[in-house]
């Protein structure tokens, strides 16, 4: 017990110095060798014995380690025979070690960290909330960088979902994931000016490098892997990643993507990322200035970088530090989505060959791409467009002051931990005011896209276009299906979506049936009629419209929010309540107010 409790080290000074006279030397070769030796545990422990072994045989290695130093130091101070203390001490000790069972990896990779409050089944032990959070588990491995699992089960459609665990926290599934995973590579395929060469950091379950490699103009996909336990576990995900462990166009290095991609002299057509959370430990470094500029700098010409980023667990601060930082570094930037809460954040090498839209199209229709494309759930050219989020330049005019993330001032470590710890969701900054409001209208592709089609082909692009937006963004999908309304009021397609989703999109968006009146109001084309007193919560209410609904593809006036202010009656108890409201109005649109959250 004495050993096992770390207490070995006063107690053989004690001992001991009652024995000699030279106390000073022999507690310097004391605390020498006992430096020396945590060095060494350390390093074989935490570190070398984790390629071949698992945590638990480490553990195992270590107890028993501490009793045969245990039984060393026995038999030094009651003289008792070695040959006699080995067999009747360490052979038992070490024997029974053996016997113990291996540590269930189900708990091991449940994520229990994730839960903040109690659970129906939080007083019924940990098994039952591992059976609760997991699925079985297929695959499992510690390493010197990370603990792999991967679990399987039946997803919502009945196929084989398999998911890949690092340290307890899922960072991909073969069937939800699915569409974000591929669109990190099908987004940028249509995007970039040619795809030659990729570049992916993470292999996860290598669906993004699988369909990259599936693309017919790919010559080669380096993917940057630094767990040796995810390579391991490659195989388990062949069935939905095209085959990506064993494809010919593709080559894993084992290695960090820093110096993965320092030691390349070659250029890279795209280079797309997908690590984990910043909260993780050590992943903040791939959202660092520096490995940007990295990034950007083994870009071929018409290349672009492609990041993805997750707008759950996060906060307000922690988005804003990631665009700033992103913007820093990459002149030409661009933000679209995959699954609801999953950004692309995209920094092209030259921005001119994102606006050309024939050319955009021309590539999305390849029947390589427009395959891939249908893969992650994109059937048609107006479903790829409304994945579009913050057009060309927005970022760069949102107005978003302040520090950035570098390896030498890691903020983004800390405030993504604490956001972490706190929970909850949010979205990108507002950035409908001022200067990126008529960027945004300016580049947006679907605005463009909408403006050119001919009258016949609109309820038709408008019902593939919204169609996309419901499955994936609730607010988004209100605000374009007002829009779809006031072009096209008799269409049969919009009151059939309208009857099958409008409740439950309705609930999602926080939007009731006077927010749509205020929402067509605002996307009214129409010039403003009467002059009857507007209430000041109908102002309000308006103002937070205006905030959370607002499109860079179809942006609202402006002019039709200040008139409501200035037609506002305030009530008897608050005499400034309008005066207040109208500058708050005048704030936003002129950027003086970022608290809104756009979707």
């Amino acid at each position: 017990p004495v050993m096992l409790s770390g207490a070995a080290l006063p107690l053989l000074f004690h001992h001991l110095r009652s024995q000699t006279g030279h106390l000073g030397d022999l507690a310097g070769r004391i605390y020498g060798w006992n430096t020396v030796g945590s060095l060494l545990g350390a390093l074989l422990g935490g570190y070398a014995l984790l390629f071949w072994l698992d945590l638990h045989h480490v553990y195992r290695i270590a107890i028993g380690a501490i009793v045969c130093a245990a039984v060393l130091l026995t038999v030094r101070l009651h003289d008792i025979s070695r040959w006699l203390a080995a067999p009747l001490l360490i052979a038992p000790i070490l024997g029974a070690l053996l016997l113990l069972d291996p540590w269930d990896p189900k708990l091991l990779s449940a994520g229990f960290f994730h839960l903040r409050s109690p659970q129906p089944l939080s007083y019924r032990g940990a098994d039952a909330l591992a059976e609760k959070r997991g699925h079985r588990v297929r695959f499992y491995e510690d390493g010197p960088a990370v603990s792999v699992a991967v679990k399987e089960g039946a997803a919502r459609s009945g196929r084989l979902e398999r998911s890949i665990i690092t340290n307890g926290k899922s960072d991909g599934a073969t069937e939800r994931d699915y569409p974000t995973m591929g669109l990190l590579a099908a987004i940028p395929a249509v995007l970039a000016q040619k795809m030659e060469h990729a570049f992916v950091i993470g292999y996860g379950t290598g669906v993004t490098a699988g369909e990259f490699a599936a693309l017919d103009s790919t010559r080669e996909v380096l993917v940057a892997e630094i767990s040796v336990g995810v390579t391991r576990a490659a195989p388990l995900f062949d069935f939905a990643n095209r085959g990506a462990s064993r494809h010919p166009k593709i080559r894993i290095v084992r290695s960090d993507a820093y110096r993965a991609l320092l030691r390349r002299q070659d250029r890279f057509d795209v280079i797309a990322s997908e690590p984990s959370n910043p909260w993780v430990t050590g992943v903040e470094m791939l959202f660092s200035r520096e490995f940007l500029e990295a990034a950007r700098d083994r870009l071929s010409p018409g290349g672009l970088y492609v990041q993805w980023y997750h707008l759950y667990e996060t906060d307000d601060a922690s988005v804003a530090l990631v665009l700033r930082t992103f913007a820093s570094v990459f002149d030409s930037v661009a933000v679209w989505y995959g699954l609801g809460n999953d950004l692309f954040l995209i920094g092209f090498q030259d921005g001119t060959a994102v606006q050309d839209l024939e050319r955009i199209e021309a590539r999305a229709a390849r029947p390589d791409i427009a395959a891939s494309l249908r893969r992650s759930g994109v059937g048609s050219f107006p479903a790829l467009l409304a994945h579009e989020l913050l057009p060309l330049g927005v970022i760069h005019r949102a107005g978003l002051d302040g520090p950035v993330h570098t390896l030498l001032h890691p903020r983004l470590s800390y405030r993504a931990g604490r956001a972490f710890f706190r929970g909850g969701w949010t979205d990108l900054p507002f950035t409908g005011q001022a200067e990126a409001a008529r960027v945004g209208a300016q580049n947006s592709l679907l605005r463009r896209y909408a403006a050119g089609l001919e009258p016949s082909r609109s309820d038709g692009f408008y019902a593939d276009l919204v169609t996309e937006a419901c499955n994936h963004r609730a607010r988004l999908c209100a605000t374009l299906t007002v829009d779809w309304g006031l072009r096209h009021p008799d269409s049969a397609r919009l009151e059939a979506l309208r009857r099958k989703r409008r409740q439950a999109v309705a609930v999602a968006a926080g939007l009731d049936e006077e927010g749509e009146r205020v929402l067509a109001a605002l996307l009214s084309r129409q010039p403003p009629s009467g002059s009857s007193p507007v209430a000041a919560a109908q102002a309000e209410r308006a103002t937070e419209v205006f905030r959370g609904f607002y499109r860079h593809a179809v942006p609202f006036d402006p002019a039709r929010l200040l008139e409501l202010w200035e037609k506002c009656e305030p009530p008897a108890d608050q005499p400034d309540a309008c005066r207040l409201g109208l500058e708050r109005a005048r704030a936003l649109i002129a950027g003086g107010d970022d608290r809104g959250r756009s979707s």
